[in-house]
């Protein structure tokens, strides 16, 4: 098969530096932090009409995860599952997917809360939050049925699966 290769839209400046202290998700994010995604120039007028949106889908790279293996202990749980059931930065191609709080555009630059993005991130694509577009019935869980109650812990980073 062909390599694939991406060329960044945009770059994402966010307070979180580090994957310690990072939200696991957006939505666990207080909602008083705000990241800037600067969108490229040449890219910018693709941005017409966004303001009318309320959320976004953020697709970007995961720019300091790390090789894993493709069995791996999710901090839900003390079982190894693998990577493609759980939802681990350290995966094969490490493409990170965040619906995000649009607050505001200015120019070329998107003012967003409710975000579990690192800073530096390269932009791969936006793509508007449409909730109709989502499906919401008949969802599974997985092996994760009983243990979302726990998800909104904060030390995600510090007791996943460390990579060699």
């Amino acid at each position: 098969m062909e390599q694939i290769t991406y060329t960044p839209i945009g770059i994402i400046h966010s307070p979180f530096t580090q994957q310690e202290g990072t939200p696991i998700q957006g939505q666990y994010e207080s909602g008083d932090k705000r990241a800037e995604i600067e969108v490229f120039q040449e890219y910018a007028d693709g941005l017409k009409d966004i303001e009318g949106f309320s959320h976004l889908n953020i697709l970007f790279y995961l720019h300091l995860s790390k090789p894993c293996n493709l069995h791996q202990k999710p901090y839900l749980d003390e079982t190894p599952h693998g990577v493609f059931a759980i939802r681990t930065p350290n995966r094969p191609n490490p493409i990170g997917l965040s619906v995000v709080r649009l607050i505001e555009r200015k120019a070329n630059r998107l003012i967003i809360a409710e975000f579990d993005i690192l800073d530096g991130s390269p932009l791969l694509d936006i793509k508007p939050f449409i909730p109709d577009f989502e499906p919401t019935i008949n969802i599974r869980l997985g092996w994760l049925s009983d243990r979302l109650k726990d998800s909104k812990k904060d030390d995600f980073f510090a007791s996943s699966d460390k990579c060699k």
